[in-house]
């Protein structure tokens, strides 16, 4: 993968940001406190991030023409989620920089070529098969053992698009029940706690990652994040090398989330997946690190020093899906608690509405 020289944006540069949800949102109030403009491009319309930028553009990511109006338009191109068109991405970066590189979101979007690349670069992941067919995905079950997973190999998050099978005879259902012919058949991890690291790479290539977090989650969607995870000095050391290795061979520019499994067998630490962006189990970082993910984000991008990570507190951030939101004001009341509301005007099942970080002192006990 190629890398382009090191570019630092002056002050009143504007940022071209691709998606406008709660990210994209978090990024752009990150960007405009670092004295930076930003201009989102998104289709939908109400969307969280338009409220707080200072220019929106709304037509599709396949609209070239559109696209080539917005690339005169900024400095340096990023995105707040990976369900980007990857030709619009090549297509923007003949034009301008774009952070992360179209070549990262091709392997991120596809977690066959993401668990290539992890094996390839010495990352351990569960066994997994590619499979197009149904009999090919019983064949890959029966070599890779009971209990297996069925996904998809793109557009999946918050659990769509993944089958458990626990029975053989259960696989034609799985199969039928994704839709889809691009599959991977992956062997169940027995683990007791997901982590995930945030890490982030400068265009000069400086690595600086946050403490490793532990994930908790409800109806396959993050509930709980929990910083640091309660694991050893010597696991948390082992992820932190390990999100280390992923983001320097992706020559990758901006923040990485790297969402890892915690086992109590060999090897401990296996890789489940990566994410190009901004991350929900790293909203924490706004109150209890000097730098949050989101500012650390639009540090990497714009070519600036990367800022401080270490833990002011430990923290907890619980997310307000569907009705939480009507907790609103008994958490505004609550001392101690920092409340964010995305801005969304409807409350749905399994949709993020918002979340709230609350934080302790460093070595007290945490709650839950």
């Amino acid at each position: 993968m190629k890398s382009m020289s090191v570019k630092s944006l002056q002050t009143g540069s504007v940022i071209g940001m691709l998606g406008g949800g709660q990210l994209g949102r978090m990024m752009a109030m990150s960007a405009a406190q670092l004295g930076f403009h930003t201009h989102i491009y998104c289709p939908d319309e109400r969307n969280p991030g338009e409220q707080v930028t200072d220019k929106l553009t709304r037509k599709a990511y396949d609209d070239r023409e559109a696209l080539s109006v917005f690339a005169q338009s900024v400095d340096v191109v990023t995105y707040e989620f990976e369900n980007i068109p990857v030709e619009s991405v090549r297509f923007l970066e003949q034009h301008v920089a774009v952070y992360p590189s179209a070549d990262v979101l091709e392997i991120a979007q596809d977690r066959l070529f993401e668990k290539d690349f992890l094996n390839k670069n010495g990352i351990a992941t569960a066994a997994y098969r590619a499979v197009n067919t149904v009999e090919e995905a019983v064949d890959a079950v029966a070599e890779i053992g009971l209990p297996a997973v069925l996904k998809t190999r793109r557009f999946g998050y918050d659990g769509k698009g993944q089958v458990i099978v626990r029975k053989a005879e259960d696989v034609p259902a799985a199969w039928d029940a994704l839709g889809n012919d691009r599959i991977i058949v992956e062997g169940f991890v027995p683990f007791r706690m997901e982590i995930s690291v945030l890490a982030a790479r400068g265009q000069d290539g400086e690595v600086c990652c946050f403490t490793p977090v532990e994930n908790q989650h409800k109806n396959h969607i993050l509930d709980k994040s929990i910083a640091p995870a309660r694991i050893s000095a010597d696991l948390q050391e082992a992820a932190v090398d390990m999100a280390t290795t992923i983001i320097t061979a992706l020559n990758y520019v901006g923040l990485l989330a790297v969402e890892m499994f915690v086992s109590d067998d060999e090897p401990q630490l296996r890789v489940n997946e990566i994410a190009p962006r901004v991350h929900n189990s790293g909203h924490w970082t706004i109150e209890a690190c000097a730098t949050s993910q989101f500012e650390q984000h639009i540090r990497a991008v714009c070519g600036l020093p990367l800022g401080g990570v270490d833990l002011y507190a430990q923290a907890v951030m619980t997310n307000l899906i569907g009705d939480d939101i009507l907790q609103y004001n008994d958490l505004l009341r609550e001392a101690g608690a920092n409340v964010h509301h995305y801005g969304k005007s409807q409350a749905r099942p399994g949709r993020k509405m918002g979340h709230v970080t609350r934080l302790y002192p460093l070595g007290q006990k945490l709650p839950g």
